[in-house]
């Protein structure tokens, strides 16, 4: 009887060291993205995305993100076909989850068959007129819409984005942890900046680089935004927040200090490829190839090797706080020198990713 009674107690005090999950209280009214009120009934089972790149948010808080889906797009699994493999690996019933569209478009009559209980938009979505045809449609069918958004302020906005998409599918511990994760890093680069004001170089971020054509350059905005919290600053700065098509006699004029080239794997766009499931050799190549032409090789920052490529979807993921570490470790490495991306992608995989990410996802030609 005394042992029953001191196995019980045990166990009792084995129960109370591990804290409860905090449990969401359902019906749930947030406030999306859009600054728009959104009740969701209940927990949500059976999730439509209208781009599937927020599927990499869904993974980084719920161990089984695959297991939500009622339907979503098709615009990952195309653009980035490793991540879709990397997730079919792991959850082969990926692969039976019906298309519901290829991000811009949907097909509201395969929406309607899939009896869904929440769509998740992403904002550059649900901002187009196609956007509030379909949000409209949704909300009429009885299926609310949430909108996240990761790429229009991200520096500012992931957190807070990452924060509510926990409390809306009830996983607000490992939301909350990821979001103290991200802030803590951003909050590290935006203090050393302080700490040293002196202005970092200048930098001109190519989208896609093409041989034969020149050139998209990111300005203030978006990715602009990730050299600017360096300290450092886009000659494209004069254009719209997110850039725009420059020429070659305007990159030349101002030879800029720094070159950050964004692409995707394969080459898909562009003459460079980076990204999921690409070697390191091959981004590190296909970088050097690119910066070939003419008016790129004559530039301060291709001559000195202060040639950069990175992953363009970042700006679509939470992962982006990796863009803005390596752009620190790049741009100033006097004052980030122990700021290290891929130590912080190891501990993202580790502690948060349902599946972990793998690839060359940033590069350098600048040797070691």
């Amino acid at each position: 009887m005394i042992l029953r009674l001191f196995t019980f107690l045990a166990a009792v005090l084995l129960w109370a060291t591990f804290p409860v999950r905090a449990e969401v209280q359902y019906p749930l009214t947030v406030t999306d993205a859009l600054g728009r009120e959104v009740t969701i009934p209940a927990e949500p089972k059976a999730i439509l995305l209208g781009s599937g790149f927020n599927l990499v948010a869904l993974s980084l808080i719920h161990p089984d993100p695959v297991s939500l889906l009622a339907g979503w797009a098709g615009d990952m699994k195309g653009d980035n076909p490793e991540i879709y493999a990397r997730f079919k690996d792991k959850f082969p019933k990926i692969a039976d989850v019906p298309i519901i569209g290829d991000g811009i478009t949907m097909s509201f009559e395969t929406v309607l068959s899939l009896k869904a209980d929440l769509a998740i938009l992403a904002n550059w979505q649900a901002d187009t007129e196609l956007g509030k045809q379909a949000i409209t449609y949704l909300e009429q069918s009885g299926v609310p819409v949430f909108v996240v958004d990761f790429n229009s302020d991200a520096l500012n906005n992931t957190a807070g984005n990452m924060r509510l998409l926990g409390q809306v599918l009830n996983r607000e511990e490992q939301a909350n942890a990821f979001a103290d994760f991200y802030e803590a890093r951003v909050k590290r680069i935006r203090d050393r900046v302080v700490q040293h004001p002196e202005p970092g170089p200048t930098v001109l971020m190519d989208a896609f680089p093409n041989p034969e054509k020149c050139c998209y350059a990111y300005g203030t905005g978006g990715f602009g935004a990730f050299i600017a919290i360096t300290g450092s600053r886009s000659i494209a700065e004069s254009l719209p927040a997110q850039g725009g098509i420059v020429n070659a006699e305007f990159i030349v004029a101002a030879d800029p200090d720094a070159y950050i080239a964004t692409a995707s794997p394969g080459g898909t766009y562009s003459s460079f490829s980076i990204g999921p499931g690409v070697d390191p050799n091959e981004a590190r190549e296909t970088l050097a190839r690119a910066v070939t032409s003419p008016f790129l090789a004559n530039l301060k920052a291709v001559k000195e090797k202060r040639v950069y490529g990175l992953w363009n979807f970042f700006n679509a993921v939470p992962l982006n706080i990796l863009a803005a570490e390596a752009f620190a470790h790049w741009l100033r490495p006097e004052i980030f020198a122990d700021v290290d991306p891929d130590q912080t992608l190891k501990e993202i995989n580790e502690r948060f990713a349902a599946v972990p990410f793998d690839g060359a996802y940033w590069i350098s030609l600048k040797p070691k």
